[in-house]
């Protein structure tokens, strides 16, 4: 009789930009509900006091008992704090405005940056997927997550501006890379919100193609109302309607994860 399968610990991902209003959010969500479609167990964690990846996956971020907060500080675990989305099939770490608070109590405790990969420690062997949606800014929440993670997928338009700001995060995840975290690494940018239509968004994709090559994802996902109306309903895009462009675009990308998971996994086995 042969002894059961192990599971491998989570692969832990952080979903960051530091430009906000870029889909990062979006993306945290529904990249969640498209790995759990896989029936990988997934845990999306809300770094962002803002709480919208809670509220975005149809729990209450005002009525939740425990949250994030309690996580950091060290009151609560996150077998606590956790509550399943049942909505996208996957749990939620849940966040709301008490996080703010997180900042001033983490600067005071020894290993301040280390605090969210101890207690995701707990538990990577309850989960394939462990997302971590961070919030716009590179704040001690941002580096609580880049120390947890193992890569880092940057959501990004495809506009001017947009191409600064990449610089900078890719610069940051080189140096958490370098100080804090030496697991961390670059999984793959993500083009959201394309308008194939706009002149320059296609040259601003077509630098990015030229200057990142296969860290690319091919999946692009184009703007997309029923996606924006989704959270409202406090659910992913991908279940609000499934059949949408921006839906099926997210789907592809989530195919597209787990295939690149298994080739860095096998090339690193070579």
């Amino acid at each position: 009789m042969n002894p059961p399968a192990t599971r491998k610990p989570a692969q832990v991902f952080c979903i960051a930009n530091q430009k906000g209003g870029v889909g990062k959010t979006t993306t945290a969500i529904n990249l969640a509900a498209a790995l759990s479609t896989h029936g990988k167990r997934v845990l999306l964690i809300d770094l962002d006091p803002q709480g919208n990846a809670t509220m975005g996956s149809g729990i209450n971020k005002n009525t939740v008992e425990k949250n994030l907060y309690q996580v950091l500080i060290g009151t609560a675990t996150i077998t606590e704090a956790r509550v399943r989305s049942e909505a996208g099939a996957y749990d939620v770490l849940p966040a709301n405005r008490e996080l703010s608070g997180a900042e001033i109590d983490l600067v005071q405790m020894e290993d301040r940056e280390q605090q969210l990969k101890q207690a995701i420690s707990l538990i990577i062997d309850e989960y394939d997927f462990i997302l971590i949606d961070c919030p716009p800014t590179l704040s001690l929440l941002t580096l609580n997550g880049l120390a947890s993670a193992h890569g880092v997928i940057i959501p990004m338009q495809c506009e001017y501006f947009a191409l600064e700001g990449l610089s900078d995060l890719v610069n940051t995840v080189k140096r958490v890379h370098r100080n804090i975290n030496p697991e961390l690494h670059l999984i793959g940018l993500l083009r959201v919100m394309f308008d194939p239509r706009v002149t320059l968004q296609q040259q601003v994709s077509a630098q990015i193609e030229t200057h990142f090559g296969d860290k690319v994802f091919k999946s692009i996902v184009p703007r997309n109302v029923r996606l924006a109306e989704a959270p409202s309903h406090g659910l992913p895009g991908i279940v609000y309607d499934k059949n949408s462009r921006g839906a099926k675009a997210y789907i592809e990308f989530g195919n597209e994860l787990i295939k690149r998971i298994k080739q860095e996994a096998a090339q690193a086995g070579a």
